[in-house]
């Protein structure tokens, strides 16, 4: 599954793969794909810089790469503190009032709120690229867009190829502009921050927008024919998040969820702002619900909602919530229906891509008689 993007970058199959976690993107990398570890929950340098030291531990010399979170226009002296302070109270009453009827209980006395949603804030951001410019990333993902300037000023002067998601190709021509190397076009069916163009009339619009920069096709693929689609339309390779969480290497915090996830269809996500503030596809649950509904205050604009609705969370999380459990994840879940290890996922859309070749061929065969 060989492109000129692949080949760019040295790696056996033209498959990116986004993941909170350190041991899919390794066993990615590892399994002749390109592993990139989202960096948006570290809010601790030293915590990157251990999963970092893991990732180099554990990809055997191949290459893997980075996402952060980081806004295109720089905003300065604006603390986490500051921001909290302008949540109304109103929506704190609105989430005690949620909680208490479906009965969740409070995390345990000690136990600390779980990740809060602060990677997005531009220092902090600043902070992971201190930390990962020092390991040998040959991708920096941005999920906000372009990168400021300055940004992929410094990862180009260490080889890096900086690449920026977008959602038509009025986004992908902006990071064209900004000197962008890859542009990832992601479709409606994606999970988390998405928007609202579909992939197949997505991703070639994109392509044809930014040529000849590369284009990988994103949203809707978790099989190998899928992937063969998204590169008969004119992609360099694919970008695939979700698929990796049910797979054996994936840390979910809850085996309720992995099994929320292996049951659902593909009718069961919505793209809501419950969780970020920002539209994000993720399963539907009796939150999401709650937060859509009209007759409720909606969410507030990113960054507020999820520092309001952080410990909420990782209350739900905690205890197991049932029928308020969910987790950014595309259309592609109801696909996902047993798991598996990353190895064996790789194997299988490398499998289905070949049939897909195969099928063109005959097809292309036939047509010329």
């Amino acid at each position: 599954m060989q492109t000129e993007l692949s080949r760019t970058l040295g790696i056996e199959h033209a498959i990116f793969g986004f993941t909170p976690f350190p041991a899919v993107a390794a066993a990615l990398t590892r399994a002749g794909g390109l592993g990139v570890l989202g960096a948006v929950r570290y809010t601790a340098p030293d915590d990157l810089a251990r999963d970092l030291d893991w990732m180099q531990e554990h990809t055997d010399g191949l290459p893997y790469g980075l996402d952060v979170v980081m806004p295109a226009k720089k905003v300065e002296g604006v603390t986490e503190a500051e921001v909290e302070a302008m949540i109304p109270e109103g929506h704190r009453a609105f989430v005690r009032a949620t909680l208490a009827r479906h009965g969740v209980p409070g995390l345990p006395e000690g136990e600390a709120s779980g990740w809060r949603i602060t990677g997005w804030m531009e220092q902090v951001a600043r902070r992971q690229l201190d930390v990962a410019f020092d390991y040998p990333i040959r991708l920096l993902a941005n999920a906000l867009g372009s990168p400021p300037p300055d940004v992929v000023a410094r990862a180009h002067d260490r080889g890096v190829l900086v690449a920026a998601l977008a959602g038509s190709a009025r986004h992908a021509r902006r990071h064209a502009d900004a000197g962008i190397d890859i542009v990832v076009a992601q479709g409606y069916e994606a999970g988390g921050h998405t928007g609202e163009i579909a992939s197949m009339v997505l991703t070639p619009e994109v392509v044809d927008a930014v040529s000849p920069l590369p284009v990988l096709a994103a949203g809707g693929i978790g099989s190998g024919e899928q992937i063969a689609a998204g590169l008969a339309l004119g992609a360099q390779g694919v970008w695939l998040g979700s698929i990796w969480l049910t797979t054996t290497e994936a840390e979910l915090h809850s085996r309720a969820l992995t099994a929320k996830l292996l049951a659902a269809g593909s009718g069961d996500t919505v793209r809501s702002r419950a969780l970020t503030g920002k539209p994000a596809r993720q399963l539907r649950t009796e939150w999401t619900d709650a937060w859509d509904d009209p007759s409720g205050p909606g969410p507030l604009p990113m960054p507020l909602q999820g520092l309001l609705v952080a410990e909420a969370v990782s209350r739900i999380q905690r205890h197991e919530v049932e029928s308020l459990l969910g987790t950014p994840v595309g259309q592609i879940v109801g696909r996902m229906n047993s798991e598996r290890s990353v190895r064996q996922v790789v194997d299988d859309l490398t499998r289905g891509f070949e049939k897909a070749v195969d099928r063109i061929d005959r097809i292309a065969g036939r047509s010329a008689r």
